[in-house]
């Protein structure tokens, strides 16, 4: 269960001198007093977290390779392999970035491909459905499963 505590002056919590105790009962947020005048608040979560994200089963399948003894070493390759290629990667765009007429160029050349890629996946719906499906294939597939 995640919970979150905030402590926060009383005037950005409660505007005007007037008390707000009683919408606090019905609210999942339980109030306590604090020191120094202020009031502090408790947030905890009441459901279940999702095993579904793709960020905790990417983590289970590395951690699953890496209980393997045999499979250790080329999770160290690859993980060589991924900071080397972003290491030469951004060596390239630093070169390329010192050419006078390219860095405004790519510019252009990212800023029509994000209105794409806004318009193509992430503004209606159905899209977005596509796009998930899409990277939740690539990932089974990179790793796989």
């Amino acid at each position: 269960m995640a919970s979150v505590v905030a402590s926060l002056p009383p005037p950005l919590l409660l505007p005007a001198r007037k008390s707000h105790m009683g919408n606090f009962p019905s609210s999942p947020v339980s109030l306590l007093s604090g020191r120094w005048n202020r009031v502090s608040f408790v947030v905890k979560a009441s459901g279940e977290s999702s095993e579904s994200s793709t960020t905790l089963t990417v983590f289970k399948s590395v951690q699953n390779i890496w209980d393997q003894p045999e499979d250790r070493l080329g999770l160290i390759g690859l993980g060589f392999a991924a900071v080397a290629a972003f290491w030469a990667s951004t060596n390239l765009i630093a070169a390329i970035d010192k050419l006078p007429l390219f860095p405004t160029v790519l510019e252009l050349v990212g800023i029509f491909y994000s209105v794409w890629f806004t318009y193509r996946y992430l503004i209606f719906k159905p899209d977005r459905e596509e796009l998930f499906q899409i990277l939740n294939k690539s990932a089974s597939d990179i790793l796989g499963q």
